[in-house]
């Protein structure tokens, strides 16, 4: 694995990715019945356009994706210099707005009255309440809502950043196995993790969970103050951005000689992970992935103590749709990526997850995520 200073550069995206991006989204909007997409500052307008806000402040930035109409980028003036700066801009009309005038107004010269659109989930309130004010007989749906898979299919350059990042978390992982862990805080191992992640290649550290003895019974948990004890199981969920694009991977690890239970345990959710990695292939409903992985668990008697879903989306952020969930009837695509992460929580006394990143291929499932998955035993 190559470090920072001489991994290679990502093959960047051009007007013409991010023209074909917007076309694309005009087409989704249209199908679901809508009149158009509205994006505000975040993970989408980034996607769409490569432009994201210095700040992302109470002024209104808005791109408009209409069916009639070419893509229009409306921002603050004091903005324009950026937004022209961004490699989507000559794909898209801009259009300013200056402090003093009402940017609802000229929002809604590009709207229909009784139009219906999507907007970014991301989207402050007090933006869609004007909007709404302006144009009362208008409507608003998340993109959760009506365009859930607005992202959830990459493309090939989109593929090549997020293995890269893969492969760097379990550079990240095979190096801290090697870290010394009893007589250390928690947090201290998670500061080694975020510095090792950036050494190979990230660019942005979002998450280092360190989760040792009872504190591996919450999945969310923070790395705090306690400190690690020989025999403890501790969970490593880490992750976050290189190319832009995201590593989410998780490993459970003993510190000295584990329980008969602790391997027990860290078995099944071994096993259940690999279902649930076994079940990937065009056609298939997310559900199915979740009900894979957790029928293992259920079946070893454990299913109460597996309390989250099986699975989330991954691209420009770590969680995003498609959800391997019960429910969701969403068939896999080939390009999709996303987590595959059961779990076993055992309150006030241990955990176990065990993660990888899958992307669909044509007939299966390939992880981008490769290191060892049995127990691994630290000092």
């Amino acid at each position: 694995m190559t470090d920072a200073t001489t991994r290679p550069p990502a093959i960047p995206f051009t007007t013409d990715d991010y023209a074909a991006r917007m076309a694309r989204v005009v087409a989704d909007g249209k199908a679901a019945g809508l009149d158009g997409v509205l994006v505000t500052p975040g993970p989408d307008l980034v996607w769409l356009t490569d432009y994201q806000p210095t700040a992302i402040t109470e002024r209104l930035t808005m791109l408009f994706l209409t069916p009639d109409e070419a893509p229009t980028l409306l921002v603050p003036a004091l903005e324009r210099p950026d937004a022209e700066a961004a490699a989507g801009a000559p794909a898209t009309t801009l259009v300013d707005w200056a402090d003093g005038t009402d940017p609802y107004t000229a929002a809604s010269n590009r709207l229909r009255s009784d139009g219906r659109y999507a907007v970014s989930d991301s989207a402050w309130a007090m933006h869609l309440l004007g909007l709404q004010t302006v144009l009362p007989r208008s409507t608003y749906h998340s993109f959760t809502e009506r365009l859930p898979m607005l992202r959830a299919v990459k493309d090939s350059n989109e593929l090549g950043r997020l293995t890269a990042a893969g492969a760097a978390a379990d550079a990240t992982y095979d190096q801290i196995l090697g870290v010394r862990f009893s007589g250390r805080r928690e947090t201290d191992v998670a500061g080694d993790l975020a510095d090792l992640l950036r050494s190979h290649g990230h660019e942005q550290v979002d998450f280092t969970v360190v989760g040792s003895g009872p504190n591996g019974a919450n999945p969310h948990h923070e790395a705090g103050e306690r400190v690690i004890e020989v025999g403890d199981c501790v969970v490593l969920d880490f992750g976050g951005l290189m190319f832009g694009y995201g590593s989410d991977t998780s490993r459970t690890v003993c510190v000295g000689e584990p329980s008969a239970e602790v391997r027990e345990v860290h078995e099944i959710v071994r096993a259940a992970q690999e279902a649930g990695v076994e079940a990937v292939r065009p056609g298939v409903p997310c559900q199915e992935i979740d009900r894979a992985a957790r029928k293992v668990i259920t079946d070893a008697g454990y299913g109460e103590q597996f309390i989250h879903r099986t699975g989330h989306g991954i691209g420009v952020t770590t969680h995003e749709p498609p959800y391997m969930v019960e429910g969701e009837e969403q068939p896999l695509v080939p390009g999709m990526c996303f987590s595959v992460e059961p779990g076993i929580y055992l309150p006030g006394r241990f955990g176990v997850r065990i993660e990888d990143i899958v992307t669909v291929t044509q007939d299966a499932g390939r992880r981008l995520n490769n290191t060892d998955r049995h127990l691994q035993l630290v000092e």
